[in-house]
């Protein structure tokens, strides 16, 4: 069978495919910005933080080259081929989400949390290959771009929920017995709704192609998931060879601010130690902020992103955002004011906007396009190993060599960043 050619899609088209993300962002966005600081308020200790976050790159190593794989070898003339993984992780997460911040306990809130992350991860990995499978190679670029422009969008609302809850609703910022908020509640409540409803726009508004777009001329031996993945590990493109320790620093910065840039602002810059205390809330509150506004810089950013790529090239963008979102987190540790914190995060939202975005259109020609799913899952190692690593050690760095100082943290993350920029500068690759 020969391969059909892709058309060139509209604006509006690339948008509601794009749409999805916003939700995906939208339940990330509150994971990210609210899980630490709910391990706070269910009693974690901070060397205890980084084990308790292990579900995430755990659920990525393992969910996204399966669901790839799978993605890769469904077809059905009315689901399609990669929509039918956006519905079922859509559902699982937005009742996850919903769940989530009821949790009484540590071990509760960590379980959530691996359910919550394996139901991301199964709309997340098809999400970015359905940009691929459906744009021609001119229009990747802009495909990724929008994607990244949702990511940010869906990360604002995320983000400026607490605050909106706690100062316009006017919601209490403790709860009587000492538990999870009310507004953290709410705030994930929302969450669930909005993703659900992004993907089920996404999935109404966009068609797939059938299985001929997607054929390279010749038959390719049907292979099984172990026998695919070892292929793809074997026939690895040199573009992810020479990302692959750009990826590995700039994930492994990015998690540690995950891990605590809540609650280092909490403490750094509001003074609070008590996570059921008002001045806490207020800290949790900005912190969100924070991310929301990385995020209004990271959708902004992402529209003269492809401009700026033309005049510079990809690699050297990539190089120059990186750059400034490590500076941005090692600025943290200089900062006492809430106000001047969002000069440091401007650097964040300028990587941010890189990250999600131009590692994957350096790839993305180079993978078979019968292959995308699994690829972009083989891909993700590069994400979720340092992950791993920072989950599983970084408890022991934080209680030997660090003394839990949780903003030393944030700037180790902000030289790892610096690091991954500098390596960056030795990747060649056409048309970069």
């Amino acid at each position: 069978m020969n391969k059909q050619t892709k058309p060139a899609l509209s604006f509006w088209q690339i948008w509601n495919m794009a749409f999805g993300f916003l939700g995906i962002q939208f339940g990330w966005g509150l994971q990210m910005g609210n899980m630490s600081a709910i391990y706070e308020f269910l009693g974690a200790s901070p060397h205890e933080i980084p084990l308790l976050w292990l579900a995430a790159p755990m659920t990525g190593l393992v969910v996204q080259p399966i669901i790839g794989y799978m993605s890769d070898k469904t077809w059905h003339p009315t689901f399609g081929r990669r929509k039918p993984y956006f519905l079922i992780g859509a559902i699982l997460a937005s009742i996850t989400l919903v769940i989530m911040p009821f949790s009484s306990a540590i071990w509760m809130a960590a379980g959530m949390l691996w359910i919550l992350d394996a139901s991301i991860n199964i709309s997340m990995e098809p999400t970015r290959a359905f940009i691929a499978d459906i744009l021609p190679k001119e229009q990747l670029a802009k495909g990724y771009t929008m994607q990244s422009f949702f990511i940010g969008f869906g990360a604002v609302l995320a983000a400026l929920m607490p605050w909106f809850l706690l100062n316009v609703v006017g919601m209490d910022k403790t709860s009587a017995d000492g538990s999870i908020p009310g507004y953290v509640k709410l705030s994930f409540l929302v969450g669930g709704i909005a993703f659900l409803g992004a993907m089920l726009y996404t999935i109404f508004t966009t068609k797939e192609y059938p299985p001929e777009y997607y054929e390279d001329g010749d038959e390719e031996e049907e292979m099984g998931y172990i026998k695919g993945l070892t292929t793809a590990f074997k026939t690895m493109p040199n573009s992810f060879k020479q990302l692959a320790p750009v990826q590995f620093f700039t994930w492994l910065g990015l998690f540690l601010m995950w891990f605590y840039l809540t609650v280092t602002i909490c403490e750094h810059v509001f003074g609070a130690t008590d996570p059921n205390s008002e001045l806490y809330a207020d800290g949790l509150a900005w912190a969100n902020i924070c991310f929301g506004y990385y995020s209004v810089v990271t959708f902004i950013f992402a529209l003269v992103m492809p401009s700026i790529a033309r005049k510079v090239g990809n690699v050297k963008l990539h190089f120059m955002c990186l750059l400034a979102g490590g500076l941005g987190l090692v600025s943290i540790g200089f900062v006492h004011n809430q106000y001047l914190l969002l000069v440091s995060m401007t650097g964040v939202g300028i990587a941010w906007a890189s990250i999600v975005s131009i590692p994957y259109a350096l790839i993305a020609n180079d993978i078979p396009a019968k292959r995308m799913g699994i690829f972009m899952g083989l891909f993700n190692f590069f994400i979720v190993i340092p992950e791993i690593i920072a989950a599983l050690g970084f408890g022991w760095v934080m209680e030997n060599l660090l003394d839990n100082n949780k903003l030393s943290a944030v700037m180790l993350g902000g030289a790892f960043l610096i690091l991954a920029a500098g390596l960056t500068l030795k990747v060649k690759l056409k048309d970069s």
